[in-house]
């Protein structure tokens, strides 16, 4: 988990950054927002504020800080997600049964731990395994800046008021929604993360694979093209489907996307973080499982892209993240055409790859060694990022994994094929 940050001055500006992004990304929210748990899987707002700023409080200030006083002797357990070897933990489930403490008891602990953050990152001479464990805890809650979007776009996307988070003036772009096939000639390729700067340990180490030749779509699917497998009863067809998805899809009635309604008149609404709109045709379709992307591409005819195709793919036709790129700071909060590829941001991509070790996988010892690699069974690998990603937050390398039966993510397909 390298870091090119280079001075403290600029390692105190990264944390005072993304610390701010958090705090903007609130802004919107009324306090009822930040208490909700309507599934296990999401976790109420105020538990991420939470979360985040416990995990600077325990692995920097209480290591590295010998009169520390701890903000309060019961938010480690409240505020720790997995890592066993930090201690107990209060069970995600009933993350929401918490009414204390209250909303505005965690901003002041945010407030509390970034304060002595600042003082420390200000007076001490910091050691490489410190910072690096700051830059650590800053892509950290880049991550759960984007798992909040994905919360409260569930917490709000299934009421009936359907109410806006933000409200924006869309972005349209006139464009050539025509893809083509990408081709990648058969040989022997590196994946991987090497060089300088930051990387989580499941991108270790580099290493070499054979790819027959493929080719690989130029752009994502879209709304439109995905209504057409809807309208051919792709949901009804049990040929199209993996045994445990075509239980998933009759256990749970799934018909369509993530927050898609039809109305009367046979017309499909959905949900975004700007309200209820019709469906646009054209936009990269969002909120998709493992389960339908897998179907949608063999009813195409086609097969999803492994996660080393994806990578050798991008790193052919997209080297670089072009201005446009629908990250975050694009303030789109949602898919949107683009003239690019859509390698990177506006949705994330299914990869047919199983989240596993690379070859010369190496966790780092203690706690932080849990943050990847005891997840790396029965899970699938996304690659690309998402218009709720921070846009240094990702890189060609980047693997993201969920279960394949999640869909309240900003998720998405691009297809394969053998030549």
């Amino acid at each position: 988990m390298q870091s090119t940050i280079s001075t403290q001055t600029d390692l105190s500006e990264l944390y005072k950054g993304v610390r701010a992004h958090t705090q903007n990304l609130c802004e919107p929210l009324e306090v009822e927002d930040f208490v909700v748990q309507p599934v296990m899987d999401v976790s109420p707002l105020k538990w991420h504020l939470g979360h985040t700023t416990w995990f600077f409080e325990t692995f920097v200030l209480k290591p590295n800080v010998s009169d520390y006083k701890e903000f309060h002797p019961k938010y480690p357990f409240l505020f720790n997600s997995y890592y066993i070897s930090a201690g107990e933990r209060w069970t995600r489930a009933n993350r929401g049964q918490l009414t204390r403490p209250t909303v505005k008891e965690v901003f002041e602990y945010r407030a509390y731990v970034d304060q002595a953050m600042n003082q420390f990152l200000d007076m001490n001479e910091l050691s490489k395994e410190v910072s690096e464990v700051i830059v650590l805890g800053c892509n950290h809650e880049q991550q759960h800046q984007e798992l909040f979007l994905y919360d409260i776009k569930r917490i709000l996307g299934d009421n009936p008021l359907n109410p806006q988070y933000i409200q924006k003036e869309r972005k349209v772009k006139t464009v050539d929604a025509q893809k083509e096939w990408l081709n990648v000639a058969e040989g022997l390729y590196e994946i991987g993360f090497e060089g300088e700067g930051f990387h989580f340990d499941n991108e270790e180490g580099r290493h070499k694979v054979f790819l027959h030749e493929y080719q690989i779509a130029s752009g994502l699917i879209t709304n439109g093209e995905y209504m057409e497998f809807m309208k051919a009863g792709g949901y009804r067809d049990h040929m199209l489907w993996l045994s445990e998805a075509w239980d998933w899809v009759n256990e749970n009635e799934i018909k369509a996307p993530r927050y898609w309604h039809q109305e009367d008149g046979g017309e499909w609404w959905h949900y975004t973080l700007d309200g209820y709109e019709r469906v646009g045709e054209d936009d990269p379709l969002c909120h998709i499982s493992y389960y339908e992307a897998d179907a949608f591409a063999r009813w195409k005819g086609c097969r999803l892209p492994t996660e080393q195709e994806w990578e050798v793919a991008c790193n052919i036709y997209s080297p670089n993240v072009l201005p446009e790129t629908n990250f975050v700071e694009a303030h789109q909060f949602r898919p949107i055409q683009t003239s690019d590829f859509d390698f990177f941001g506006n949705v994330w991509e299914w990869t047919s790859s199983p989240y596993t070790a690379y070859p010369y996988y190496n966790p780092p010892e203690g706690a932080l060694g849990e943050y990847n690699g005891k997840f790396m069974v029965n899970q699938m690998v996304l690659r690309g990022g998402s218009f709720g990603t921070s846009k240094n937050h990702i890189r060609s390398t980047y693997r993201n994994f969920f279960h394949p039966h999640l869909r309240w993510m900003f998720s998405g397909i691009r297809l394969a094929k053998h030549i």
